[in-house]
């Protein structure tokens, strides 16, 4: 997608081989800065720190993270011990454990000589195929938006988003945004409604940024508005993105998403998710098994902005000593979900017709 009308993605090698160089995301919208991974300890602390977030993009943010962690050495101990690290920086994700274990599966075949440059060959693998497999979500949401369009009848499509799914949580395109991309592309009109997605406030600060960039319609809204404006008639379809896929359908996403989805069940709205196969963790029967990332108190009783004279500052604005609890996901279940857009189509929410997608052949 674009930055001031260049073509960029949110991770990338350095083409002088001294690392891998991600967008800084704690710092948008208000600054573009890239940041050079050089090693595990800089990838490792680039997941922890958000600097990178996105299930999809903390996937390949960790495939390059072990594989900068074997540049000197690649031994049996220094693979498991660099996996250890990747893995504990965020519990939630299951990108992030997927695309570790793809990397270890693969390194552990083969002399320890051979494996600093496989690595990185696999990490570059994962990210053009992440960006295949994002551009894939778009063309079967496409689809979607079109028929719903159609019912419309020559009015704007109007799609409420939460968080942020768009291509700064993925390599390129984003899950949730890669059908609004399209369906720009392909003409459509359309609207979106964009939740500011408290307390991070991802939604403000980096999809309204990657749709504005875009040129893609959009509105700012609160988080509380989502549910007043389906219940008027202002919404007519709710696409979201995903951080783990439970085997029966529940998702679990960015806190907040569990409410846009009971107000779209009792408004009548389609409530659809976007995410990848990896997402699917067929591993976990049901949604209530997802682990649920508890992050710093401080991220609610303070908020990051920008200061008149331009300097970044965060800002108190609860009272001192407030206790808070920061939960940072929650679960939907799969009865509130209208479908999954996934690469290889859309799928209902159930058991069953997933089944088929989540086995390991597939």
């Amino acid at each position: 997608m674009l930055i001031d009308g260049k073509p960029t993605t949110a991770i990338w090698p350095d083409p002088d081989g001294d690392g891998v160089y991600i967008l800084d995301q704690t710092r948008l919208p208000h600054v573009v800065a890239t940041v050079l991974l050089r090693d595990l300890e800089d990838s490792a602390r680039a997941i922890k720190d958000m600097l990178v977030r996105g299930a999809p993009l903390i996937g390949v943010t960790a495939a390059f993270g072990l594989a900068l962690a074997l540049r000197k050495d690649a031994s049996d101990e220094r693979l498991r011990h660099a996996a250890e690290v990747l893995r504990a920086t965020r519990p939630t994700a299951v990108n992030l454990a997927w695309a570790l274990g793809r990397m270890t599966a693969f390194l552990q075949q083969m002399p320890d000589d051979l494996r600093p440059g496989a690595s990185f060959a696999l990490a570059k693998n994962l990210m053009e195929k992440d960006i295949a497999c994002n551009a894939a979500i778009g063309e079967a949401g496409l689809d979607l938006l079109r028929r719903l369009l159609e019912k419309r009848n020559g009015k704007t499509l109007r799609i409420l988003t939460h968080c942020n799914a768009g291509w700064l949580a993925t390599v390129d395109w984003g899950t949730a945004t890669a059908p609004i991309y399209k369906a720009q592309a392909a003409g459509l009109d359309l609207h979106v409604f964009v939740d500011e997605t408290r307390p991070r406030n991802q939604g403000a600060s980096l999809t309204a940024f990657e749709l504005g960039q875009q040129k893609v319609p959009h509105t700012l809204i609160v988080d509380n508005a989502g549910g007043h404006l389906m219940q008027h008639g202002e919404i007519d379809l709710v696409i979201v993105g995903a951080d783990r896929i439970a085997a029966n359908g529940d998702v679990c996403n960015k806190i907040g998403t569990y409410l846009k989805a009971l107000a779209a069940k009792d408004c009548g709205v389609p409530f659809y998710v976007a995410a990848p196969v990896s997402t699917f963790d067929a591993a976990l029967a049901e949604g209530r098994l997802i682990p649920i990332e508890e992050r710093n108190a401080e991220e609610v009783t303070h908020i990051a902005g920008m200061a008149p004279n331009g300097e970044v500052v965060s800002v108190r604005i609860a009272p001192k000593n407030t206790p808070a609890r920061n939960p940072g996901f929650d679960v939907t279940p799969a009865r509130l979900v209208s479908g999954i857009i996934t690469e290889k189509g859309v799928y209902e929410a159930t058991t069953e017709d997933l089944a088929a997608l989540i086995s390991p052949a597939s």
